[in-house]
């Protein structure tokens, strides 16, 4: 998988798979916006630097007719992202690139406009905390911004002098009163979000010569001041007059608990109203309809111990003045059973377009609102078996756009006739990349008579007389499902290297009904172990699958299964487990987010579902990976994990210290590892550890580690 050093420059690899500095090199597309007129479509694409070390990101315009190649309307060593159209056409994002008015500056996260009828692109606002996420109203020029404040600042003045003496004092201390304290792989705090809307400021040199393009700097208009911590990880949507903002609001509850409820934000005003606020639910807003009468919304019911969430969409009616009760949601589809994400109204409001796992993949649904249909009538649109996302609809009600992927292809931009749902690819700013293997639907019935299904990836030369080895990879989540491309668990680049690759969703897999979560539901160890061993058992029985030479690797809930596995099977010759929870008694209290995790276990059955407890059963390998960086599953899982196999399994370290269990750890990485040369050196050790135990092949490590 490593580049052969014997090779010269000039020779090309097989397929990008074959070589990780041509896999990583693959661009990624990512996010789509739609100009109002519907004649600009806009994507951003990450592209990897000369040093192979980061990704730099840019703007690519792409033509929604379909003719036109994609073009580049970007550049700069910064990147570009988060594109938003304005109703005049004006493209914004954000940027943290210099700003060529005042080069001297430090530069940070400023908010930048292309304008409509061409031109460089400038900067229109900045600010020492950066700007992040723009909102802007579909029929108007309102535009708004997410942007983080120092607590104790009262004005953007204010905040600008907080900050600079933080950072020439070199203070990183944070006092906390509340929970959480930190999210994924970010301390919490001091700054916590807020929501401006962006106006026009005074011209502070009134009548001066000046270029007929020259403008007033824009100025910020804080809506939330004393939103608190509210609107940490909130979602928010504009209705398309610019009037209301509607968003998620964090509410703190008694022992360190919490959950969402809605709010609506009067955007002349700033005043927040409390529209929904159910104990043991949390709401989180759709889009609005396009008179500005209707807002969609997503609904999820706390877990407890022995339920599952039920995850449900609703209309509200936010005419209005008063807070809307429960009672004031009408249902949007409750008899699917399925976990809809919302995308899109049509044009004349008659239906919805949302998102859904559905068997192996994630179709865009039509969902009627008003009509013959009914309400609540879902039709499938998308027919192939890829997934979908970032659905943006065209003015005149005909087509969207979509980003699309599967296993065979990463996201591309395809429009879709909402007619009659043909799907088209649109001219891509880099080719798909190519693989050689097969792909394969698969399943098995489960003891309990489910459907176990899966995807089967074989490499080229597959047979009964020259059987593949076999890698068993178990999805995180664990509520998801293997529908789509991924760039962290590729399969292609183990495919490329001989290795079958099979891909099961099994019982708390999204896409196949409440009832496929709720038999998992606080017995990982039961139903999802079993599920997984036994499409294991139906893959084996090919004869182009080796059974004698198999491993399993997961990483977050896929590697807590691993763990699981490798206590209760000694089937495998290897197992490979990332970022992976191990004692779970310890992981609950310490993740990033405990009140979410101690509501869907008792500390009885988080012990009774433990790998930890089961160390002294495990005589399999095991390539233990943790980046330092992980607050969702703290390092102390993986160190632990790590002590625990050296001390206490079946292949402890000997009286020489030496033992076949491996440990991987990026200090600066979190749950995911993100930079490309150490997402190189992941797979280059992954394919070692591999090769080692299944081949019997001792293929050198990274030449970048050092050894």
């Amino acid at each position: 998988m490593a580049s052969n050093d014997s090779e010269t420059l000039s020779e090309k690899p097989e397929t990008p798979f074959h070589d990780l500095d041509h896999y990583l090199a693959i661009p990624k597309v990512s996010g789509l916006a739609l100009s109002p007129d519907g004649s600009r479509l806009v994507t951003t694409v990450a592209t990897l630097n000369a040093k192979g070390t980061e990704y730099g990101t840019a703007l690519w315009e792409l033509d929604p007719g379909g003719q036109k190649q994609a073009r580049r309307i970007t550049r700069s060593a910064k990147g570009e992202a988060g594109a938003v159209f304005a109703a005049s056409g004006d493209l914004y994002f954000s940027s943290a690139r210099p700003d060529p008015e005042t080069p001297e500056a430090d530069p940070v996260n400023a908010l930048w406009m292309l304008p409509s009828d061409g031109g460089e692109a400038r900067v229109v606002l900045t600010r020492a905390g950066g700007v992040s996420g723009l909102l802007a109203a579909k029929d108007t020029g309102a535009l708004f911004v997410n942007a983080s404040v120092l607590a104790g600042s009262t004005d953007e003045d204010g905040d600008e002098e907080r900050r600079k003496a933080r950072k020439d004092n070199k203070v990183a201390a944070i006092l906390h009163s509340g929970y959480p304290v930190r999210y994924w792989d970010a301390d919490l705090g001091p700054a916590q979000p807020r929501l401006f809307a962006v106006e026009p400021g005074e011209d502070q040199e009134p009548g001066k010569p000046a270029t007929v393009d020259a403008a007033a700097p824009l100025k910020l208009r804080n809506l939330t001041p004393d939103a608190g911590s509210g609107l940490r990880d909130a979602d928010s949507v504009v209705s398309p007059d610019g009037k209301t903002i509607y968003s998620s609001f964090n509410k703190p509850l008694a022992r360190a608990n919490s959950r969402s409820t809605l709010v609506a934000i009067d955007v002349a005003t700033g005043t927040r109203k409390v529209l929904l606020d159910t104990e043991g639910m949390s709401y989180f807003p759709g889009p609005v309809s396009p008179d500005n009468r209707t807002l969609v919304v997503l609904s999820e019911s706390d877990t407890t111990p022995e339920e599952a969430p039920q995850v449900k969409l609703h209309l509200l009616d936010v005419t209005g003045g008063a807070p809307a009760a429960e009672t004031a949601l009408r249902p949007l589809a409750h008899d699917w059973d399925r976990w809809a994400r919302p995308a899109a109204w049509l044009p004349d409001g008659s239906a919805l377009l949302a998102t859904a796992d559905d068997d192996g993949a994630s179709p865009v649904f039509r969902i009627s609102v008003t009509g013959d249909g009914g309400a609540g009538q879902v039709t499938r649109l998308t027919a192939d078996t890829a997934a979908y996302t970032d659905v943006v609809v065209a003015p005149d009600g005909r087509a969207a756009y979509a980003l699309r992927s599967s296993y065979e292809f990463p996201a591309e931009a395809v429009r879709i006739d909402l007619a009659g749902g043909d799907v088209v690819r649109l001219p891509a700013p880099a080719e798909r990349p190519h693989y050689k293997g097969s792909l394969e639907r698969v399943e098995t019935t489960a003891a309990d008579g489910t459907r176990v299904p899966a995807y089967l990836a074989l490499p080229e030369g597959a047979t009964a007389g020259s059987p593949a080895p076999l890698l068993l990879w178990i999805h995180g989540g664990p509520l998801g499902s293997w529908n789509a491309w991924t760039w962290r668990w590729n399969p292609w680049l183990l495919v490329a290297r001989g290795y079958a690759v099979l891909l099961p969703d099994p019982a708390l897999s999204t896409g196949y009904g409440q009832h496929h979560i709720q038999r998992g539901w606080g017995e990982w160890g039961k139903a999802p172990f079993t599920d997984l061993m036994a499409i294991t058992d139906t893959v084996v029985e090919r004869p182009d699958i080796d059974e004698t030479r198999t491993a399993a690797m997961g990483g977050s809930f896929g590697g807590y299964m691993a763990n699981w596995v490798a206590g209760h099977t000694g089937r495998f010759k290897a197992i490979v487990t990332h970022a992976s929870l191990w004692a779970l008694d310890q992981f609950g209290p310490t993740t990033d987010a405990a009140q979410y995790w101690l509501r869907e276990m008792t500390a009885e059955m988080a012990l009774e579902n433990s790998p930890h407890l089961h160390v002294e059963n495990i005589s399999t390998p095991m390539l233990v990976i943790h980046g330092d960086k992980d607050y969702r599953v703290p390092i102390g899982e993986g160190l632990r994990l790590w002590y625990e196999l050296l001390s206490k399994s079946q292949l402890a370290a000997d009286e020489n210290g030496e033992t076949e269990h491996r440990f991987l750890y990026f200090p600066d990485e979190n749950h995911w590892i993100l930079q490309p040369q150490h997402a190189k050196v992941w797979y280059g050790v992954v394919e070692h550890f591999l090769a080692r135990n299944l081949l019997d092949k001792d293929l050198p490590v990274p030449a970048e580690l050092g050894l």
